[in-house]
């Protein structure tokens, strides 16, 4: 059993772009934040990466085993480099993800790590959620929420996450939790880095376009972006969550371009699918604090500026580490769960009722 109180908690997230493990303790009771930890960052080497690419698309019972052997490895390298921690939360690496027709996969055996760390960890987050009817996704929002609450704001802000996938995370602090009704809208954008680092893998050999320096060259190609914000998917009201391939097709809307034209119209893409998607804002955030790796990019930075209407600020500028914002989130999410609060709401996922999700494997 977990103790009472505070509670000092690892996570750890391996998000869709491929890069590596981030993990980060935080002490929490699973409603509010109490301090940070420390963290960590294991990077995939570029075999593992490329074996993970292969496995992107697979379902359980296809043959994942090199995948599975990266994935646990690298979890366990990571996890076991921060000491102090009483549980862990293990999001696994997400290969496939279909809420309304297989599933969501998430590549990874937490009972396996229980035994090879010693400690329970908490895993399977999103099952849960789809089986009553909910994307599955994002997950992110209640830490969001919590986030919001340790720094005090008093209007509504919202959170943005440019991973693989772009999330967005509408909050008004105000309400008395998560779950309660007006309190959070959260849904994926569209697509962030993903395509423009499949681009560039494809076209250059690299991992992503280091500082935006292939955009900010090129220019963006007006009629592909109108094409892409042509797809009904942003005629769907939230909540909604997108596959990390769902628009592999934008690779074909810039094939005829230059390296540097197709990487501005992609970056471009991205800023104009979050335009999109403040229109579902129920009021206007006061400020919209950016994670995860698009945050690097400053072309994709300037970019949204000039798109939105509001303060556009990197989460290091209030406070938070973007780089661990994730790996935090699955860490408070496994104390709520060993705690038996939920995790996520009809606001957030689109599930029918709040559920809380996970399996809890024991050392």
């Amino acid at each position: 059993m977990l103790k009472a109180g505070k509670v000092k908690a690892l996570g750890a997230m391996s998000g869709t772009s491929l890069d590596g493990v981030d993990v980060a303790l935080i002490e929490t009771d699973g409603e509010q934040i109490f301090g940070f930890g420390a963290t960590g960052y294991r990077a995939y080497t570029s075999e593992e990466r490329m074996i993970l690419r292969k496995a992107l698309g697979k379902w359980p019972g296809d043959d994942l085993h090199e995948a599975r052997v990266v994935v646990e490895n690298a979890h366990v390298a990571a996890l076991s480099r921060v000491e102090g921690a009483e549980i862990i939360g293990f999001h696994g690496q997400t290969l496939a993800h279909d809420p309304h027709g297989r599933g969501t996969h998430q590549l990874g055996d937490g009972a396996a790590l229980a035994r090879r760390l010693g400690l329970p960890v908490v895993w399977d987050f999103r099952s849960a959620d789809v089986r009553f009817g909910g994307e599955g996704a994002p997950l992110a929002p209640f830490y969001h929420y919590a986030c919001a609450r340790y720094m005090g704001v008093s209007e509504p802000i919202a959170f943005l996450n440019l991973g693989g996938v772009g999330n967005l995370t509408w909050i008004d602090p105000r309400h008395s939790g998560p779950e309660a009704p007006g309190a959070l809208l959260a849904f994926d954008t569209g697509p962030a880095n993903a395509p423009v680092n499949d681009l560039v893998q494809e076209r250059l050999g690299l991992d992503y376009d280091r500082d935006g320096v292939l955009a900010r060259s090129g220019r963006v190609q007006e009629n592909a972006l109108e094409l892409f914000l042509d797809d009904p998917w942003f005629f769907r009201m939230p909540p909604k969550s997108l596959d990390r391939d769902a628009f592999a097709d934008m690779i074909g809307l810039v094939r005829e371009l230059s390296d540097a034209d197709a990487a501005a119209t992609l970056t471009a893409m991205v800023a104009a699918a979050v335009l999109r998607g403040m229109e579902h804002c129920p009021l206007p955030p006061a400020r919209v604090l950016v994670t995860g790796g698009g945050r690097h990019n400053p072309v994709m930075m300037q970019m949204l500026g000039a798109a939105l209407d509001c303060q556009i600020l990197p989460v290091e500028d209030v406070g938070l580490d973007g780089d661990m914002l994730e790996a935090q989130a699955f860490a408070y999410l496994a104390v709520r769960v060993a705690r038996g609060l939920p995790t996520s709401c009809p606001s957030t996922t689109g599930v029918r009722a709040a559920v809380g999700g996970g399996e809890i494997s024991r050392p």
